[in-house]
Order: structure tokens, then C-alpha cells, then sequence
């Protein structure tokens, strides 16, 4: 169960930062001085929770993310959504992507249908202008801000990362399996013709450059890799180097674009004021055989709501804050991150109070204070508008379900009314949901069901006909 990190009165002065830091290009690197921390967020594509040599992955090796791990913390409790549009969508809102919009409606592209609830190319939908994200929040408290690689949140200009709150970006609008498929400079379609083997070299190249060039503001990056997705890509230096195949090549470049970043803030001179993050947005594509992540032991993969499609690799380093080693089991979500960063930046009088947020701030785990717990109480497992389920300490319910609902990608192939019952798992003991307690548990279910009766009169429920009232519109062209 949860270890607990340390926060000495030697670090007190200390600031929390996330992946990239940075100074001016030609000086000597100092900390901010205003005294507010950096924040970088790296995020992979379909990368499983046992695709990382530091969660368990016996074929590929990610020593640069491994040492992220050895000299800070390992979260093995950390949960995303089940695709990638609802993840990205969370992290920048820090709330459920039902609750902004991002629901049943993304499965009907141009008059068919797609079972991903993701947005697709010249989708009419995106990021609701009038949402306020974790960009526009650190941008209000003086931070420079960057983004780089794949975004997802609506292709029509209007949804384009600069007018969401990010100063610089270059990236695609999409996954690299959706037509067309083009770089973008802030909101300008380029020339360039993506290569896909050389996508993780390409942003990781922008993401270093973004680093050098900050000054002494701080800074918010965001680096968001199109790989391991598939069509997967390696430059030739990984090609054929890993015994797992394509894909381990594919995670082990990512592996490196890691240390090229960490090694451009020990050259800034800012590690130490710098909290790096490194994340998945899913769980694995378990579709695409081989070409495919892994979730060991976990149940499920991408598009599925049993853990192994939303619970990620999450590691997380920030010198003299985070004791080195440290694991911990408590329960911490991607839309904890606005919250958070508000508080540690100074800026939580910025964070929105006339709607409702779903993260929780979590710098207490981070800063590994006394006795600091989830703030959590419960988490909910929502795909697209479907609650299938929620999450509270070591329980987790899941509601009676269709086995056409039980993974994305059955969707596709699979029309059949089987039911899957209800479910009481304990994660504690059965982390691969093989067990259902639920006979011998009769209170916790009554306690769980509640919760998921109060979600639904919230955000409502379509697999149970029950419309809520929490909502708020997606946006759209």
C-alpha cells in the first residue's frame, strides 16, 4: 500500500515543477524569481502499465524513465480515461469529459459510426472555448507556456492549443492513423510532411528548443507523443533494438526523448526546481496483437473501463521534495493536475468556483506530507456518457454492464446483448478483477451503488436512461 514521501524544512524553500525548466538560451540558469515552480507534463499513447522496465516490463528497458522513478516516486495507483480525447480533455479541464461534453456524441463522424470517442479528422467538435484550462490558469500567473506533440481536443482553429492558453505549439491535431495527417505551428497548417518514424525525434527536438529558449519567467510544458500509437514509428537508431519488437522500439525512443528533456534542464541548471511527470493517456491497444502494449496483471486495455484501460504508468521526480524510491498505492487522476498546479504556482484564486471541477489537489502526496491520503473518496469509470462503474479505497463496483460495452473495440465487430453483472472487486487483493465479493460484501455495495446513483443524477448515465444535470456543452465549429 501507499508509501509516503518526505518534505524535510531543508526543501521548504524548494519549487515544484514538472518536467521542463528552463532559462534564457545564452545565460547561466537560475531559479525563477518569482519564486513559482516549472511544470512539465510528458504523455505517451497507448502505452500499458506494464510496458516500463519499472513496472515490471521483462523486454524494455526505459532507463531514463526507470531513474524518473529511482530518484523520485512511482504511482501505482494512477488513473486516466479509457481513450485518448476523454484523457486529454480531463487533464486540461480537470473534469470528467462527460461532464464537458465529450460523451456519446464523438461516435458520429461524418454519418458513422466510430466506437472510440475520440474526435476525428474535421470532427464538428472540440474544447469548448468558455472551458478554463490548466494553461490559461498558469498563463494568468505569469507563466510562459508550450505545448508540443499530439493534441486531440478539435482540429477546426478555434480549438487549436493557442487559443486554450498555450503561448507556443507545434504538434498534429490527431493520431497518426486519422487523414490527413500535418504538423501545425500554432494554429498554421505547415509544408512539412510528417515522417512517422521520426515523430518522437521531431517533438522531442521542439520540446528541448522550448526549453532553451525561457528566460526567467516559469514555465508550463506539455510534450505529448504520438507513440506507441499505432501506425508505429522509429528512427533508425531504435529500429530493430528491442527483443519486444516494433513496439518496444517505439517505447524505448520515447525512452530517450525522456532523457534528451532531462537533459536540458540539468544543462538550464533547473532540475532541482523542476517536477518531471511522465504518464500514459490509456491503457494498451490490445487490438493490435504485438503491435500492441501490455497491462499485466491488470484486466482489460484500451477503450475499457476494467483497470487495465484506465490505470497508467505515472512517475513523477522532483530533487530534495520527493524521497527517492518512493511507491505509493494512493489514488491520483490526470484531472488532479489544474488544481494542483494552481496551488503550487500561486494561482488557486485563479481556479474556476462557479462550476464544477472533478480534480482534487494532490500536493500533499507530491510534497509527501505527514499522513497525506487521497483526497478522492471516490473515482468514477465513465466511458463516453456510460458509467460503468466507481472506485472508493480498496473497492471497486462495477454496474451491470453489455458485453458489447465491455471494450471499445468489440464495437466494432461484436453486436450481442450478453449481460456482465454487476461486480464488487477488491483491487487490494484481486488488482486483475478476477473475483467478485459482492455477496460478502453487502454494505460496501449499498455504499457504492449510492455513489453511483449520485454520478448519474450528476452526469448522467446512458446505459441506465438517466439524465444529469451537471453538464456542460462541448464545443463546437
Amino acid at each position: 500500500m501507499p508509501g509516503m514521501f518526505k518534505f524535510t524544512a531543508a526543501v521548504a524553500s524548494s519549487i515544484l515543477t514538472m518536467v521542463v525548466g528552463g532559462n534564457s538560451a545564452l545565460g547561466q540558469t537560475t531559479a525563477p524569481a518569482t519564486g513559482q515552480p516549472n511544470f512539465v507534463i510528458i504523455l505517451a499513447d497507448d502505452l500499458g502499465y506494464n510496458d516500463l522496465s519499472c513496472f515490471g516490463s521483462p523486454l524494455i528497458k526505459t532507463p531514463n524513465i526507470d531513474a524518473i522513478a529511482a530518484k523520485g516516486a512511482k504511482f501505482t495507483d494512477f488513473y486516466v480515461m479509457p481513450s485518448c480525447t476523454p484523457s486529454r480533455a480531463a487533464l486540461m479541464t480537470a473534469s470528467l469529459p462527460t461532464r464537458v461534453g465529450f460523451g456519446d456524441n464523438l461516435q458520429h463522424v461524418n454519418g458513422r459510426f466510430s466506437p472510440s470517442q475520440v474526435v476525428h479528422p474535421d470532427s464538428p467538435y472540440g474544447l469548448n472555448p468558455d472551458e478554463v484550462t490548466l494553461p490559461e490558469i498558469l498563463k494568468s500567473a505569469g507563466y510562459s507556456t508550450g505545448m508540443v506533440g499530439k493534441w486531440h481536443l478539435g482540429d477546426a482553429e478555434k480549438f487549436n492549443p493557442v487559443h486554450h492558453g498555450f503561448d507556443y505549439y507545434f504538434g498534429v491535431p490527431y493520431s497518426n492513423d486519422m487523414k490527413p495527417f500535418y504538423y501545425l505551428q500554432g494554429a498554421k497548417r505547415l509544408d512539412e510532411k510528417p515522417n512517422n518514424d521520426l515523430l518522437t525525434k521531431r517533438f522531442t527536438k521542439e520540446a528541448v528548443g522550448f526549453i532553451e529558449k525561457q528566460g526567467d519567467k516559469p514555465f508550463f510544458l506539455y510534450l505529448a507523443h504520438v507513440m506507441p500509437h499505432t501506425p508505429l514509428g522509429a528512427s533508425p537508431e531504435f529500429k530493430g533494438k528491442s527483443p519486444r519488437g516494433e513496439f518496444g522500439d517505439a517505447v524505448q525512443e520515447l525512452d530517450w526523448s525522456v532523457g534528451q528533456v532531462m537533459d536540458a534542464l540539468e544543462k538550464k541548471g533547473v532540475v532541482d526546481n523542476t517536477l518531471v511527470v511522465f504518464l500514459s493517456d490509456n491503457g494498451p491497444w490490445h487490438a493490435r496483437g504485438e503491435n500492441g502494449g501490455n497491462a499485466t496483471p491488470l484486466r482489460g486495455a484500451k477503450g475499457s473501463t476494467y483497470d487495465g484501460g484506465v490505470k497508467v504508468p505515472c512517475v513523477m521526480q522532483w530533487p530534495g521534495v520527493i524521497e527517492p524510491g518512493t511507491v505509493t498505492g494512493e489514488v491520483a487522476t490526470v484531472m488532479d493536475f489544474l488544481p494542483t498546479f494552481a496551488g503550487l504556482a500561486g494561482a488557486a484564486d485563479k481556479v474556476p468556483t462557479d462550476r464544477v471541477l472533478d480534480g482534487k489537489d494532490i500536493a500533499g502526496l507530491i510534497k509527501g506530507e505527514a499522513g497525506a491520503k487521497s483526497p478522492h473518496e471516490r473515482i468514477f469509470y465513465y466511458f463516453g456518457d456510460e458509467l460503468h462503474g466507481v472506485r472508493s479505497g480498496k473497492w471497486k463496483l462495477r454496474a451491470e454492464n453489455n458485453m458489447k460495452n465491455e471494450n471499445v473495440y468489440m464495437r466494432e465487430w461484436r453486436e450481442t446483448t450478453v449481460t456482465i453483472p454487476m461486480a464488487l472487486y477488491n483491487l487490494e487483493t484481486d488488482p486483475g478483477e478476477q473475483k467478485d465479493v459482492s455477496k460478502h460484501n453487502e454494505a460496501v455495495v449499498k455504499r457504492l451503488q449510492g455513489y453511483l446513483d449520485a454520478a448519474r443524477k450528476d452526469t448522467g448515465d446512458t446505459l441506465t436512461g438517466v439524465k444529469g444535470s451537471g453538464g456542460r456543452p462541448v464545443g463546437r465549429r
